[in-house]
């Protein structure tokens, strides 16, 4: 299977039909990641059989200082499971289905992401980018799990905006058609997942067909016309920002060692992700707001004017102008807005005020809030909140062409328990 795109076909693997697919699955590892009663559920759901929860080092046990012992049993129950448990494969994508606990269905294509259509460095304007800037401490202990594995499993979500619904939307239109390769619950109230196998030529060259128009320099210049005749952007991480900058950097590492026949066709060049339409009503994107600590809500108040000046960004009270947020305290709220802001969106616009504020007030912290009224209940006990705006699905890529990455903590996708679960797999040492 040769690729023509940034998103191609794969030889997924998947495990035997006996394996109880709630066990199988597993979340992300960066979640929950201070609530270790949560992994260990999931160990005890997961006993007796296999499970991708044996492949990934969870975040929550970094700091126990067994992490080369982790990794090195990782390794090795790769290498049983690629043997004795994952005997099925899919050459193609495989759709997806994910219900919900609130019923809401999210569809999705799984493949591979091209690692030489991506890149994570500052400025660069590949087809396939980040949504948010990578912190690269956070990159080694994910490159320890891949560096030398057998497999690969994904938790990565990437994003198409595609309005149009031409390229995952099709496919499920047509499921009843294809061959479903599993079904079930997932453990801990995951909600429930199914997928089917895509493998027909012609969809395959429809999905191929669908996304090189995306990534077209026309459709870029018609979606994104403040920036027209820049890089075409094709595909945004949305979720996995820092497992695929893992998977990159370990590449760049690996390629080295290669000749430049090898790197056109190790399979470490890809790695495995699905993708989503931003515009589908399942894929919920909400703000995170800023909150801070160890401050008046008045001196706040009085710098953010002072900066604004400073910065000419035309703060006035009220939403009339281009940006508007409310800035909350014990005492009040008010709805502000920028007339000339120095960012893109406005969470950037706040996080240059932020840093500035921070840099001459050593006792001030901040902290990232998803729920809007546990922010309230932070103001009630002394916090200075700035509360986003609702986070248009628009600017998430508008945001990316025009700024190069969202800020840190833009936004979320969901609650924890609706992360892409690990399900699928693929071999990433020497030939497919």
């Amino acid at each position: 299977m040769k690729p023509t795109t940034c998103f191609a076909p794969a030889h997924i693997l998947l495990p035997s039909e006996q394996v109880p697919l709630e066990q199988w699955g597993c979340i992300a590892c960066d979640q929950f990641t201070s609530d270790r009663s949560y992994w260990q559920r999931a160990e005890k759901t997961a006993a007796g059989a296999p499970s991708t929860l044996n492949l990934i080092l969870p975040e929550v046990y970094l700091e126990d200082g067994d992490a080369d012992a982790r990794v090195e049993k990782i390794h090795a129950t790769m290498q049983d499971y690629a043997q004795n448990v994952l005997t099925r494969a899919v050459d193609g994508f495989i759709y997806v289905e994910r219900t919900e606990q609130s019923g809401r269905v999210r569809q999705g294509l799984v493949g591979r992401i091209d690692l030489e259509a991506y890149s994570y460095a500052e400025g660069a304007v590949p087809a396939i980018r980040p949504s948010e800037h990578t912190v690269e401490s956070r990159i080694p202990p994910r490159m320890a799990v891949r560096r030398g594995a057998r497999l690969e499993t994904p938790h990565i979500m990437m994003l198409a905006d595609d309005p149009g619904c031409t390229l995952i939307e099709p496919i499920g239109e047509k499921k009843e058609q294809l061959r479903k390769v599993y079904e079930g619950d997932l453990m801990l109230n995951g909600g429930h997942i199914a997928g089917w196998a895509v493998e027909d030529p012609a969809l395959l060259a429809q999905i191929d067909s669908a996304l090189n128009a995306l990534g077209s320099q026309e459709a870029f210049d018609a979606r994104y016309p403040q920036a027209k005749g820049g890089a075409p952007l094709t595909l945004a991480v949305g979720d996995g920002n820092h497992s695929l900058a893992s998977a990159k950097a370990c590449w760049e590492e690996l390629k080295k060692t290669l000749t430049p026949e090898q790197q056109l066709t190790h399979p470490a060049r890809w790695c495995l992700a699905e993708v989503c339409n931003v515009h589908s009503p399942a894929i919920e994107i909400e703000p995170i707001h800023r909150v801070l600590f160890n401050v008046d809500c008045g001196a706040v108040l009085l710098a953010l004017i002072a900066w604004s000046d400073s910065h000419a960004a035309g703060i006035c009270f009220g939403d009339a102008k281009q940006q508007s947020f409310t800035l909350a305290g014990p005492h009040m709220a008010n709805v502000l807005s920028f007339e000339h802001p120095v960012a893109p969106l406005t969470v950037g616009t706040i996080d240059a005020f932020i840093e500035y504020f921070m840099a001459r007030h050593i006792e001030a912290r901040v902290d990232y809030v998803h729920d809007e009224p546990a922010v309230r209940a932070l103001c009630r006990q002394g916090g200075v909140a700035f509360l986003m705006p609702p986070f248009e699905k628009s600017d998430l890529f508008k945001g990316i062409v025009m700024g190069g990455v969202l800020p840190r903590k833009t936004f979320s996708m969901g609650h924890a328990e609706e992360k892409r679960y690990y399900m699928e797999c693929r071999n990433i040492l020497g030939e497919e």
